[in-house]
């Protein structure tokens, strides 16, 4: 039993120390120009030389012995348990299969692949002349070469992503990188004036910091025309101030203002400073269209405003008119003729809200102010017709017998006639 015991545990311990000797590398990746460090561990080893050997199957090092004379190669560390080296100034002919070599009966080995990245070249945008005309098509070309493996290009326009783009792809002389291009195709607009178009381009090898080039675009363009106004409700008496925006690239010259077509009608009323028009005491001879019209070498272009001049808003009370004040006078006395004086006054009132400038006849006056002394003298006509019609016939003054006596004229007539009654019954007779 004892014998058995030990030859299980010499076997355990032969293949532990068979599968500890072995050798252990990784693959390595490494930019163009950067360096790379290869590694080859042994976990058990038991004096057995460790050697590293290029793609060429060229001993580079052999234990802590250099085999190839390369400045960049360099021994990191040497031991039974590990050997490392590092290439520096990496190329893209570095790029391949290095291998580690264990010599033992058999020898072991174990493969490394080193992978050089091609880095991108600074891109450059191309197809712009400047300037560009509003409408025309425009192709702009992004195109970068160097870049292992290709490299991704994008574009961006106020960074805002552009989707819609051409994509090429072409292998280079070397037939290890690749060149790559990119179009960007549009019609030229004038809210593309002043935008930054950039192309970027990204690879694994930039440690994600991608190249950028930009393009700042100029588009020129007809003049966009407005106008403002100052008052919406314009009314008679008032001023407004209509200014013209005029935008365009190149700049507008000064704006032309018209009104129905024609010449502005009252220069002194009507002041044209730059793009402003002012116009001052408005009444309805302003109502019109006025136009603004704007060019540059471009075009031109223009834009209307229709003024309408309104009455005057009144919020006070309504006019009024106060009646005419009319006092009528007559006159009689007892006698054979009888005179008659009338007189009439007429006072009126004029609004104090009535608008200025309004100094026309009041019709309405007028007529009521001869329509009431009308009436009043056909009145004191009536009055003495009837009076004179009373009073017909026969009058005696005061001095009749009786009459004296009497509180007026009309009892002194009573009286009058029956003294003279009762004289005819009196009557002497001489002899």
């Amino acid at each position: 039993m004892t014998s058995l015991f030990l030859l299980c545990s010499l076997v355990i311990i032969l293949f532990v120390r068979i599968q500890g000797q072995f050798p252990l590398t990784q693959n390595v990746t490494v930019v163009e120009g950067g360096t790379a460090n290869l590694t080859c561990r042994v976990d058990q080893n038991d004096n057995t030389s460790l050697q590293w050997s290029n793609p060429a199957q060229q001993t580079l090092y052999f234990d802590d012995k250099k085999a190839l004379r390369d400045n960049r190669i360099e021994l990191v560390r040497a031991s039974w348990h590990e050997l490392s080296i590092s290439v520096s100034d990496v190329s893209l002919s570095d790029e391949g299969q290095y291998t580690c070599s264990l010599f033992t009966m058999p020898v072991k080995t174990s493969k490394a692949f080193l992978t050089v990245l091609g880095v991108p070249e600074k891109p450059q945008i191309t197809g712009f002349t400047s300037p560009v005309m509003e409408g025309e098509r425009m192709q702009l070309t992004c195109k970068t070469s160097g870049s292992k493996p290709a490299a991704d290009i994008r574009w961006f326009k106020n960074d805002k992503e552009v989707k819609d783009v051409k994509y090429l792809k072409e292998e280079d002389a070397n037939r290890k990188t690749f060149t790559v291009s990119s179009t960007l195709d549009f019609l030229a607009d004038r809210s593309d004036d002043g935008a930054v178009v950039s192309c970027r381009v990204d690879h694994e090898s930039l440690n994600s910091t991608p190249q950028i080039a930009m393009q700042v675009l100029e588009i020129h363009y007809t003049p966009l025309v407005k106008i403002i106004s100052s008052n919406s409700w314009p009314e008679e008496g008032q001023s407004i101030i209509l200014t013209c925006e005029s935008k365009g690239k190149p700049v507008p010259e000064p704006v032309l203002w018209t009104k129905d077509g024609g010449e502005l009608p009252d220069p002194e009323r009507m002041v044209v400073n730059g793009r402003v028009l002012s116009i001052s005491f408005l009444n309805k001879t302003d109502n019109g269209t006025y136009r603004c019209e704007a060019k540059n070498p471009i075009g031109r272009n223009s834009t209307e405003y229709v003024l309408i001049v309104h009455d005057v808003f009144n919020t006070l009370l309504p006019t009024t008119v106060i009646p005419s004040l009319t006092t009528a006078t007559v006159t009689t006395t007892v006698a054979l003729t009888t005179s008659t004086t009338t007189s009439a006054t007429a006072i009126s009132t004029r609004d104090p809200n009535a608008l200025a400038g309004q100094t026309g006849p009041d019709h309405a006056l007028i007529g009521g102010i001869v329509a009431v002394v009308v009436f009043v003298t056909l009145c004191s006509i009536i009055l003495l017709g009837r009076y004179l019609a009373r009073h017909k016939g026969t009058y005696l003054t005061n001095e009749a017998k009786g009459a004296e006596d009497a509180p007026d004229a009309d009892t002194a007539i009573i009286n009058a006639e029956g003294s003279q009654v009762n004289a005819e019954e009196k009557k002497e007779y001489f002899i």
